[in-house]
């Protein structure tokens, strides 16, 4: 049951990468940053009210949000810091980058959290795994002769390096979800990190984007705002259950939920009209290749 809530994430969040590209197009990043965390606040907010106040309504439903002590909150905000810092050098980097590059760069990130658990929790790779961390590092250099043919030079461009971070801190946060899912109910830390950050969120917008909104790109409604909270909320809400499974392995469900660059990749093929499609595809074959070891290296 995991596996296939694991698929379904990684389906959503391909979904998800289309809409948040679309509406970062022309955009102010940090507002559509923020109405993100209040739109996916406001998804799960009448979930927590409604678990507070009609608690035998909710009891026993995968909906059901519990009680919860500060020492278990501190955890979940931690969660918020790491999940909010992901997604601003992802923002930036998606707004500034085709879409068939920001993937495949993503894709990596079962990669990152394969190290990282070599370097934390000391396990050691096999050779199916390490055939899956060579594949993904060959990926990202020919990522980088492709983007050279766009202008993108991968040593000296900033908005490259912002999403390699945006990689790196969403690797440390799927290796900190493993060990929060084993101890905290999946809905209480789904719908606190998303309510916490919107706090976190206020003072960045009242002192880094507000001031000088005049000096920069405008911001501008659109309604795929609300389609990136919606598909994100979806994609996490089967994510952290698949997690709270005892027997699912964190590397699996991470390398799944890649595989939502299959579906972001077409998106920047069909309507984005992105360029050098062929050399960016033999990259993706590369990724998913290498995600395929992964898999074989963790059975």
């Amino acid at each position: 049951m995991w596996l296939a809530l694991a698929f379904l994430s990684a389906a959503l969040l391909g979904f998800y990468d289309a809409f948040k590209k679309q509406s970062l197009k022309d955009n102010a990043v940090l507002p559509v940053l923020f109405l993100n965390t209040i739109f996916s606040s406001l998804v799960f907010l009448p979930f927590i009210l409604l678990s507070v106040f009609a608690p035998t309504l909710m009891d026993g439903t995968m909906f059901y949000v519990p009680l919860a002590s500060w020492e278990e909150h501190k955890y979940i905000i931690v969660k918020s810091f790491i999940v909010l810092s992901s997604w601003i050098f992802g923002y930036f980097g998606m707004k500034h980058l085709p879409l068939t590059i920001v993937g495949p760069i993503n894709a990596t990130r079962p990669v990152m959290v394969l190290v990282g658990a070599l370097l934390v929790f000391g396990e050691r790779l096999n050779l199916y795994q390490w055939i899956g961390v060579l594949l993904a590092v060959l990926s990202f250099l020919m990522l980088s002769r492709s983007g050279k043919k766009e202008g993108i030079d991968f040593n000296h461009n900033k908005w490259i390096f912002f999403i390699v971070l945006a990689a790196v801190t969403g690797a440390i946060s799927g290796l900190y979800d493993k060990y929060l899912m084993q101890h905290l109910n999946p809905m209480l830390v789904q719908s606190w990190y998303n309510i916490y950050q919107v706090f976190i969120m206020c003072p960045i917008i009242a002192l880094l984007w507000y001031p000088k909104r005049k000096e920069s790109t405008p911001f501008r409604w659109d309604w795929t705002i609300i389609c990136i909270s919606l598909f994100l909320c979806a994609a996490d809400f089967a994510y952290f259950y698949a997690l709270s499974y005892e027997d699912s392995m964190i590397s699996i469900v991470s390398m799944v939920r890649r595989g939502s660059v299959v579906v972001s990749f077409l998106f920047g093929a069909l309507f984005f009209r992105e360029k050098n499609l062929k050399s960016k595809a033999v990259d993706l074959i590369l990724v998913l290749l290498g995600m395929f070891f992964l898999y074989l290296g963790s059975k």
